[in-house]
């Protein structure tokens, strides 16, 4: 439940502390459901970038069906929280199903992944033992990125036949284009959209002309839920860092940087005259080690610089950090007497390189109104 920071503004926020413009999420919330709604297939949103409750719960009013969860925590905090629907995207490992069964004796409706038959073995095997018939849906690699069956591969079928052979129920098969965050131009985002899209129907299509009932054809990440052209096939996206947006999804061409709608309060705490640099409270420990950027055509550093008020300060970069303390400089060709431009006391926001792993750096968030009021809240922490 969300609870109130008595008197609190951004004016008065202990910094560092991550925050939420609260205008500019609902804004990117809308901006997806319409387009899943527009291409005719269910959305599912990734929960991992909040952790949030109330975060999650604007996506579900939004019109998102059911939920997507990294961990089993994630599952049962979320579960506590009323949402029943959930898929652990996560390929499950023995000692990982007593909590998947408890869960689900509890009344979740909580779906869980594999991608090797034997894997799928030991889940039917478990399931048989218990009583339980799991829902199991079949991680699909459709572009090398990570982990997943190849759509061509004979194991495909090897894994649905142990699921059946086993009892359980096979719910679908589901990919995540994972190296659509390499690209960064719409014919690029397009065509790995077409790919995942294909490559999980054709899995699909493989395993119901073997005899299987495979009814669910799953998707998805940021820039492809944002990319695709048609969605023939799919039955669900799931998508998650859209709900924040960051620089990594900037630089990839999906959003504007005033589409950001996570960022770092932080305070000017002194300067180094002659190096030319701003410090600020924010080091790592608040805007994480992650320097998504570094590999694309923009370094940011670690982070955006901006006003209060979420303008960005050009010219200003957030170059360097240490736990506690973060370095401001001015960028090549810019001469700005930094310390008399941002003196002791000043606060600014900074936009994160990837909103997951500034949030996970957190342990609540401060959302704030467009009239400057803000309200704390939670965030979940942990595995």
């Amino acid at each position: 439940m969300a609870t109130s920071t008595m008197l609190a503004t951004l004016s008065t926020l202990e910094t560092p502390a991550a925050i939420i413009d609260l205008r500019r999420m609902q804004r990117n919330i809308d901006r997806m459901q319409q387009r899943m709604s527009a291409l005719g297939v269910r959305f599912r949103p990734h929960v991992k970038t909040s952790k949030s409750t109330p975060v999650t719960q604007a996506q579900l009013a939004a019109g998102a069906q059911g939920i997507t969860v990294s961990t089993l925590k994630e599952a049962r905090q979320f579960f506590a929280a009323g949402i029943t629907d959930i898929l652990y995207a996560v390929g499950m490992v023995p000692d990982k199903l007593p909590q998947a069964l408890a869960l689900r004796q509890q009344g979740c409706r909580l779906k869980i992944i594999t991608d090797s038959a034997d894997s799928a073995a030991s889940i039917a095997a478990f399931g048989r033992a218990n009583g339980e018939v799991f829902e199991v849906w079949i991680e699909i690699d459709t572009d090398g990125h990570r982990s997943g069956i190849k759509p061509e591969d004979a194991e495909l079928l090897e894994v649905a036949h142990a699921l059946q052979a086993g009892g359980m129920a096979l719910g679908g098969v589901l990919t995540h284009a994972g190296s659509s965050y390499d690209v960064d131009t719409p014919d690029a985002l397009t065509a790995i959209a077409e790919q995942e899209r294909a490559g999980c129907v054709h899995a699909a299509s493989r395993l119901r002309a073997a005899g299987f009932v495979c009814p669910g054809v799953s998707v998805g990440s940021t820039p492809t839920a944002l990319s695709a052209r048609s969605l023939d096939g799919v039955t669900e996206v799931r998508a998650g860092v859209y709900v924040f947006f960051d620089l990594v999804m900037h630089n990839i061409g999906v959003c504007r940087l005033d589409e950001i709608a996570l960022s770092v309060l932080t305070t000017v705490i002194g300067h180094q005259r002659d190096k030319g640099w701003a410090i600020v409270d924010a080091g790592w420990m608040a805007m994480s080690r992650d320097r998504g950027t570094q590999k694309q055509t923009r370094d940011f550093g670690y982070g955006q610089v901006c006003t209060l008020d979420g303008q960005v300060l050009e010219g200003i970069a957030f170059t360097s950090a240490n736990q506690e303390h973060g370095i401001l400089s001015c960028v090549a060709g810019v001469s700005v007497d930094i310390a008399s431009h941002l003196p002791v006391g000043t606060r600014l926001r900074v936009l994160p390189n990837h909103a997951c792993a500034t949030g996970a750096q957190h342990g609540c968030y401060q959302a704030f109104e467009d009239d400057g009021r803000v309200v704390e809240w939670p965030r979940f922490y942990g595995w």
